[in-house]
């Protein structure tokens, strides 16, 4: 046999995606029978908004369920502008809103859309992995800020400064609330960003998946320093729509077209049924604040004990639902202790060099989108095993 006949690409030469393998042997684990405490993967315990499953079930019984436009239903996209409104008290033309299939695909969708080959991209490190993955699998680079301790490990203007410096840059990509840390750009932050990447004739790219999931003060969205940031977000979390696959881009205009020929030619149109249901969700509002609430009590029983099991928090956890935490107390290989900790104590963590492999061998990822009551046994059984390790 030729073993060069099916060769993979360079492309797909790129680093896994840890949490989701540590969510594959949490998952085998589980279904051999055993009860493992699930602080690994960003999802939400919840399904999908009561409004969301009813209105996917009257529309299975009259509809075919065709394609969409490649941009998305034009009610969704209307209703996303509104959202903005209420939100953000921010008015959006419905024509820059584009659906896409999760957030996932509005990366690959901006990607395309912004930067050649070769191009570097600004982002902090720690950051959440596919950022890098996917500019890397379409041939770009990205250019990663070792964000300190006194930047609460979030980009800063004068990081992109001294990236520029370095070598020329294509873009800014920043995250507020930020995947691994939940912690928050404040809005003089976030503007000096914003005019940064504005004084370098640098696009801006926001994600913006956990806004809603904010603890002590709301999220700002980056429309608001820069009416020509693109925006990326998503049902998956607010929502608790992960498994749906459906999340959108907020882009400029003259970035319209050339992400919408992206579109039909990559995904044709988001699902339909996805669509359906997020139209739904947006008029969910009471429920999910009620899950916020469940969130923010997990969080404040982590804060209180993380620092009894020996575990402090890297940077703070203003939102989303993760907490970034060292590990050094009792360990300086994170991904060698989590994998311990799921064997011997049943509770799945993702280690903290799938955010940062320079410097995550010291700490590791909660992420805390669970029940209370699971929440606090997870806790429970680190302390036991910490105790006798």
């Amino acid at each position: 046999m030729n073993e060069l006949r099916n060769r993979p690409s360079s492309r797909a030469a790129i680093a896994n995606f840890l949490a989701m393998e540590m969510a594959r042997e949490a998952a085998a684990r589980a279904a051999a029978g055993e009860r493992i405490i699930r602080f690994d993967v960003g999802q939400p315990c919840f399904s999908a908004p009561p409004e969301a499953l009813a209105a996917v079930r009257a529309k299975l019984d009259r509809d075919a369920l065709g394609y969409t436009e490649a941009l998305g239903a034009a009610a969704l996209r209307a209703r996303i502008a509104r959202h903005y409104d209420e939100a953000y008290g921010l008015v959006l033309s419905p024509e820059r809103i584009i659906i896409t299939t999760g957030a996932s695909g509005a990366f690959t969708l901006a990607f395309l859309a912004l930067f050649e080959s070769g191009d570097r991209v600004a982002m902090a490190a720690p950051g959440y992995p596919p950022y890098r993955h996917i500019l890397t699998a379409l041939g770009m680079r990205a250019a990663l800020a070792q964000a300190g301790a006194n930047d609460r490990l979030q980009l800063q203007a004068r990081h992109i400064e001294d990236l520029a410096a370095q070598a020329p840059l294509a873009g800014v990509l920043l995250a507020s609330p930020a995947n691994p840390t939940g912690a928050m750009l404040t809005d003089d932050e976030l503007a000096a960003l914003a005019a940064c990447a504005r004084g370098l004739n640098l696009p801006l790219i926001s994600d913006e998946i956990y806004h809603g999931l904010t603890y002590e003060r709301p999220a700002t969205s980056a429309l608001a320093v820069d009416p020509d940031a693109i925006i990326i977000n998503s049902f998956s979390k607010y929502w608790a729509m992960t498994g749906w696959r459906v999340g959108w881009i907020v882009a400029p205009p003259a970035l319209v077209a050339p992400i919408e020929r992206l579109a039909q030619n990559l995904t044709v149109s988001p699902p339909h049924i996805s669509q359906i249901a997020a139209l739904a969700a947006l008029d969910a509002g009471a429920e999910c604040e009620r899950r916020r609430a469940l969130y923010a009590r997990n969080r404040a029983h982590l804060l209180a004990t993380l620092p009894e099991l020996g575990l402090t928090l890297a940077a703070p956890a203003d939102g989303a639902f993760y907490m970034l935490v060292d590990v050094s107390a009792h360990s300086d290989d994170s991904l060698a202790f989590c994998k311990r900790a799921l064997v011997e104590a049943g509770v799945a963590l993702t280690t903290g060099v799938d955010f940062d492999e320079a410097r995550g061998r010291h700490w590791m990822r909660i992420a805390y989108a669970r029940a209370p009551e699971e929440v606090e046994e997870g806790v429970a059984r680190l302390r036991r095993w910490l105790a006798g390790a």
